[in-house]
């Protein structure tokens, strides 16, 4: 039935775009008689990945793009239902934070349950912005989503990436400077907290979050606009504001599951679209790029593994061997195959089918549809972006020995994080983590910090070794991954061939019905996967 709706959707998406584009842009749906609660949960909601989105961008090109995974062969190549599927999510969300724009500014904006509001909407709208604008580049932003309050606005304008970035952060220290903790005892906040499905009210989090956010973009654009970002950088890390991951100290918190996630058994929901994709997909496996990460040598027993976030992220073959797949091939091999993401495998865990042969992504981690969190940002990667700020003098005087101290804080924040994570995590029938898998005793943070060349390296090794680590953390937030590898070249990665996927094409339903603004917005360089964003050196 899944595979019939996604067809029919690829048929109808010319044939209905005008029909399809009115709907983006005006939302009809008597959304404006909403409660601003309702129009800020409807908003959350929207931060869940969707089916298409996993399956056909995320499993289907960018595990394989940035080798998180090794990827034998491609079964579903058709990425526009993928971002097609991203773009109408955002604009069809738009147009609720336009609406509480407006609504907000005929409130009385001194009230700080007021302020509050604004800010998280703020820091809300700027969360999913960036995603948007990190995959497609240019893109329609300041005259979005105002369609429903004026039909001329139906086609809007593409915004040059930087002015979008330029203007979210922006935002997003209007939000850090609004927040205020004490202003939550009065209406409407009260009646407003209760749908934020995300951090229920806590203007603490949410302060964390803006800040968090703040500091991941200005790194991400620190070679382009180094001056802005490092003011940005020395703002957040000298003044000790508030982000995941950090006390007022700017040292470890004790509670490393801070972060920014949707965790479905905490909103009501079961998130199938993601055993779905990968069992679509077939063929995820362990890569040689990350097994060299995590071992010390290739013993298919286990025995060279020093890290337990291998057991965490993958799991032996059909035989109990661990086997990764070539990354990089220097001839061809036969394709893996096996049933380990088919769904038999909730009762009978061991069943993997004889043709598998190289090492799966753990069923827990792909399969749990309740404790497994959509994630967006972690202390572990504030840490190490912490890191980096220190290792280059991003912002602030470069300082080896705090660069260190953060990296280490990093690798300790992702391994307590995952193993919260794995911990809790249940199979549809309440199988626990615990019952089908056994992580060796000896495998802990001391194993890891043993085996790292961090320590022998030289700086720019240790710079590397940086963004390695964060890239391990990024397994379940291939964006994330695939963003770190375009801005920095330095991701872990074998062979030759460098990434091919740069940023994805505007999606077909935008170029067919805002023809005029799409052309004017790709110009010469046309609308090609290898054009670089804006940030991209």
């Amino acid at each position: 039935m899944k595979k019939t709706i996604l067809i029919c959707m690829a048929a109808i998406a010319f044939t209905a775009c005008e029909k399809n584009f009115d709907t983006i842009n005006s939302n009809p749906n008597g959304f404006t008689t909403a409660s601003d609660g309702s129009l800020f949960n409807a908003a959350i909601k929207s931060l869940n990945f969707g089916w298409n989105e996993q399956l056909y961008v995320n499993v289907s090109v960018l595990y394989k793009e940035t080798q998180l995974t090794a990827l034998p062969q491609v079964r579903w190549n058709n990425y526009t239902l993928g971002t097609e599927e991203i773009w109408s999510n955002y604009y069809t969300t738009l147009p609720n934070f336009r609406e509480l724009e407006k609504r907000f500014a005929a409130y009385d904006t001194t009230q700080a349950e007021i302020l509050n509001m604004m800010a998280m909407e703020k820091t809300l709208l700027a969360l999913k912005t960036f995603k948007v604008t990190d995959m497609f580049g240019d893109v329609p932003f300041s005259q979005a989503g105002y369609g429903f309050q004026d039909v001329n606005g139906l086609r809007p304008a593409f915004d040059a990436q930087e002015s979008i970035y330029k203007k979210l952060l922006t935002d997003l220290a209007w939000a850090d400077a609004h927040f205020n903790a004490n202003g939550v005892i009065n209406e409407p906040f009260i009646s407003f907290k209760k749908f934020d499905n995300l951090f229920q009210g806590d203007i603490k989090k949410w302060r964390k979050l803006a800040n968090s956010l703040r500091l991941r973009y200005a790194i991400r654009m620190v070679n382009k606009e180094p001056a802005l970002a490092g003011s940005i950088v020395k703002e957040i890390i000298d003044s000790n504001k508030p982000c995941f991951g950090v006390n007022d100290f700017g040292q470890l918190v004790t509670d490393h599951q801070e972060c920014a996630a949707i965790y479905p058994f905490q909103v009501g929901f079961r998130n199938e679209s993601k055993g779905w994709s990968f069992n679509e997909s077939k063929d995820s496996r362990l890569g040689t790029t990350f097994w060299q990460l995590i071992a010390t040598h290739d013993s298919a027993d286990g025995s060279g593994i020093f890290d337990p976030r291998a057991y965490y992220f993958f799991e032996t073959n059909n035989n109990n061997k661990w086997v990764p797949y070539p990354n990089a091939p220097a001839t061809t091999i036969p394709t893996d195959g096996g049933i380990p993401y088919e769904y038999q495998r909730d009762v009978v865990y061991s069943i993997k089918g004889a043709t598998c042969l190289y090492s799966p992504l753990n069923y827990y981690l792909v399969r749990d549809m309740d404790f497994q969190p959509d994630i967006f940002i972690t202390g572990a990667e504030v840490l190490f972006l912490r890191a980096e700020a220190y290792m280059r003098g991003i912002g602030v005087t470069k300082d080896v020995g705090m660069a260190t101290t953060a990296f280490l804080d990093g690798i300790q924040f992702s391994l307590n994080f995952w193993q919260q994570v794995m911990q809790r995590s249940k199979l549809p029938m309440g199988t626990t983590f615990a019952t089908n898998i056994t992580v060796p005793s000896n495998l802990s943070f001391i194993s890891v910090q043993n085996n790292l060349k961090f320590f022998s390296g030289t700086e720019q090794q240790q710079l590397q070794e940086i963004y390695a680590q964060q890239w391990i953390d990024f397994i379940r937030q291939p964006q994330e991954a695939w963003a770190l590898a375009r801005r920095t070249q330095q991701t872990p990665r074998q062979g030759t061939t460098p990434m091919q996927v740069n940023r994805f094409s505007i999606p077909p339903i935008e170029a067919a019905y805002n023809q005029a603004n799409w052309l004017q917005a790709i110009g010469s360089s046309g609308d090609y996967l290898n054009t670089k964003v804006w940030w991209m050196n």
